[in-house]
Protein backbone atom coordinates (compact mmCIF):
# COMPACT_ATOMS: atom_id res chain seq x y z
CA UNK A 1 0.00 0.00 0.00
CA UNK A 2 0.98 3.23 -0.94
CA UNK A 3 0.21 6.16 0.85
CA UNK A 4 -0.86 9.37 -1.74
CA UNK A 5 -2.46 13.09 -0.99
CA UNK A 6 -4.51 13.85 -3.98
CA UNK A 7 -5.24 17.62 -4.64
CA UNK A 8 -9.00 18.49 -5.52
CA UNK A 9 -10.79 21.41 -7.57
CA UNK A 10 -13.27 23.07 -9.55
CA UNK A 11 -15.59 25.99 -10.14
CA UNK A 12 -18.10 25.11 -12.10
CA UNK A 13 -21.05 22.66 -12.09
CA UNK A 14 -21.74 22.63 -8.27
CA UNK A 15 -18.48 21.81 -6.67
CA UNK A 16 -19.50 20.77 -3.41
CA UNK A 17 -21.71 17.95 -5.02
CA UNK A 18 -19.42 17.26 -7.67
CA UNK A 19 -16.55 16.74 -4.81
CA UNK A 20 -18.80 14.35 -2.72
CA UNK A 21 -19.48 12.24 -5.32
CA UNK A 22 -16.28 11.91 -6.18
CA UNK A 23 -15.63 11.00 -2.70
CA UNK A 24 -17.96 8.43 -2.76
CA UNK A 25 -16.91 6.87 -5.96
CA UNK A 26 -13.08 6.48 -4.42
CA UNK A 27 -14.66 4.69 -1.42
CA UNK A 28 -16.72 2.60 -4.08
CA UNK A 29 -13.11 1.83 -5.60
CA UNK A 30 -11.56 -1.61 -4.03
CA UNK A 31 -8.11 -0.44 -4.79
CA UNK A 32 -8.19 3.10 -2.99
CA UNK A 33 -9.08 3.28 0.82
CA UNK A 34 -9.55 6.91 1.89
CA UNK A 35 -8.28 8.06 5.16
CA UNK A 36 -9.15 11.62 5.75
CA UNK A 37 -10.41 14.51 3.55
CA UNK A 38 -9.15 18.09 4.25
CA UNK A 39 -11.58 20.84 4.41
CA UNK A 40 -13.40 22.61 1.42
CA UNK A 41 -11.52 25.98 1.06
CA UNK A 42 -13.06 28.92 -1.55
CA UNK A 43 -10.21 29.80 -3.43
CA UNK A 44 -9.92 32.70 -5.95
CA UNK A 45 -8.42 31.57 -9.47
CA UNK A 46 -4.92 31.81 -10.08
CA UNK A 47 -4.19 33.95 -13.27
CA UNK A 48 -7.67 34.03 -14.75
CA UNK A 49 -9.35 36.07 -12.42
CA UNK A 50 -12.48 36.54 -14.67
CA UNK A 51 -14.12 33.15 -13.80
CA UNK A 52 -15.39 31.77 -10.30
CA UNK A 53 -14.09 31.32 -7.52
CA UNK A 54 -12.65 27.72 -7.11
CA UNK A 55 -13.83 25.10 -4.29
CA UNK A 56 -10.44 23.28 -3.53
CA UNK A 57 -9.80 20.21 -0.72
CA UNK A 58 -7.23 17.65 -0.20
CA UNK A 59 -7.66 13.43 0.43
CA UNK A 60 -5.33 11.27 2.15
CA UNK A 61 -5.39 8.00 0.65
CA UNK A 62 -3.95 4.30 0.27
CA UNK A 63 -3.77 2.58 -2.35
CA UNK A 64 -2.60 -0.56 -4.01
CA UNK A 65 -2.84 1.18 -7.44
CA UNK A 66 1.15 2.16 -9.17
CA UNK A 67 0.88 6.09 -9.82
CA UNK A 68 0.02 5.64 -13.39
CA UNK A 69 -2.34 3.19 -12.39
CA UNK A 70 -3.90 6.00 -9.99
CA UNK A 71 -3.75 8.66 -12.61
CA UNK A 72 -5.94 6.99 -14.72
CA UNK A 73 -8.55 6.49 -12.45
CA UNK A 74 -8.74 10.26 -11.33
CA UNK A 75 -8.62 11.16 -15.42
CA UNK A 76 -11.75 8.68 -15.42
CA UNK A 77 -13.38 10.75 -12.84
CA UNK A 78 -13.04 13.95 -13.78
CA UNK A 79 -14.19 12.61 -17.54
CA UNK A 80 -17.06 11.17 -15.36
CA UNK A 81 -18.08 14.69 -13.97
CA UNK A 82 -17.55 16.37 -17.38
CA UNK A 83 -13.86 18.03 -17.41
CA UNK A 84 -12.71 19.17 -20.89
CA UNK A 85 -9.30 19.55 -21.14
CA UNK A 86 -8.56 22.73 -22.66
CA UNK A 87 -5.25 24.40 -24.27
CA UNK A 88 -5.59 27.53 -21.63
CA UNK A 89 -3.37 26.34 -18.62
CA UNK A 90 -6.37 27.56 -15.71
CA UNK A 91 -9.60 27.40 -17.32
CA UNK A 92 -12.59 26.83 -15.33
CA UNK A 93 -13.43 22.95 -14.73
CA UNK A 94 -15.87 20.76 -13.07
CA UNK A 95 -12.93 19.10 -11.67
CA UNK A 96 -9.65 19.01 -11.63
CA UNK A 97 -7.67 15.67 -9.41
CA UNK A 98 -3.91 16.14 -8.74
CA UNK A 99 -2.11 13.51 -7.27
CA UNK A 100 0.36 15.81 -5.06
CA UNK A 101 1.84 12.85 -3.77
CA UNK A 102 2.34 9.30 -4.10
CA UNK A 103 4.46 7.92 -1.34
CA UNK A 104 7.82 9.24 -1.18
CA UNK A 105 8.42 8.84 -4.79
CA UNK A 106 9.50 11.41 -6.92
CA UNK A 107 8.34 10.65 -10.22
CA UNK A 108 9.14 13.16 -13.57
CA UNK A 109 8.18 11.93 -16.96
CA UNK A 110 6.25 12.79 -19.45
CA UNK A 111 2.61 11.88 -17.90
CA UNK A 112 2.99 12.37 -14.08
CA UNK A 113 5.07 14.82 -11.85
CA UNK A 114 5.12 14.15 -7.89
CA UNK A 115 5.35 15.78 -5.67
CA UNK A 116 2.96 17.96 -7.71
CA UNK A 117 5.13 20.58 -9.77
CA UNK A 118 3.67 24.19 -8.42
CA UNK A 119 2.41 22.50 -4.91
CA UNK A 120 4.90 24.85 -3.05
CA UNK A 121 3.73 27.79 -4.00
CA UNK A 122 -0.30 27.18 -3.74
CA UNK A 123 -2.16 27.71 -0.95
CA UNK A 124 -5.14 26.01 -2.12
CA UNK A 125 -2.83 22.97 -1.81
CA UNK A 126 -0.71 23.84 1.42
CA UNK A 127 -3.46 24.80 3.92
CA UNK A 128 -5.72 21.69 3.03
CA UNK A 129 -2.74 19.60 2.55
CA UNK A 130 -1.14 20.68 6.61
CA UNK A 131 -4.94 20.42 7.94
CA UNK A 132 -4.90 16.32 7.07
CA UNK A 133 -1.20 15.79 7.83
CA UNK A 134 0.98 18.71 9.91
CA UNK A 135 4.17 16.35 10.07
CA UNK A 136 4.58 15.85 6.76
CA UNK A 137 7.79 15.62 4.74
CA UNK A 138 7.33 16.48 1.08
CA UNK A 139 10.03 14.92 -1.12
CA UNK A 140 13.37 16.95 -2.34
CA UNK A 141 11.17 20.13 -0.62
CA UNK A 142 11.37 19.46 3.16
CA UNK A 143 8.81 19.87 5.88
CA UNK A 144 5.31 21.08 5.06
CA UNK A 145 5.16 23.49 7.86
CA UNK A 146 7.77 25.74 6.28
CA UNK A 147 6.50 25.27 2.64
CA UNK A 148 3.23 26.23 4.44
CA UNK A 149 4.90 29.23 6.66
CA UNK A 150 6.75 30.61 2.73
CA UNK A 151 3.23 30.47 0.98
CA UNK A 152 1.29 33.45 0.72
CA UNK A 153 -2.26 32.96 1.48
CA UNK A 154 -4.39 34.55 -0.82
CA UNK A 155 -7.53 34.76 0.99
CA UNK A 156 -9.06 31.21 1.49
CA UNK A 157 -11.91 31.02 2.84
CA UNK A 158 -12.56 27.44 5.11
CA UNK A 159 -16.00 26.20 4.56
Amino acid sequence: MSRCYVGMGGNLGGSPQVFTSVIDDLHATSTIFIHRVSSFYRTQPLDNANQPAYLNAVLELDTDLSADQLLDVLQALEKKYGRVRTAARWDSRTLDLDILLFAQQVINDARLTVPHRAMAQRDFVLYPLYEIASDLQVPGLGSLAILLSQCENRGMEKL
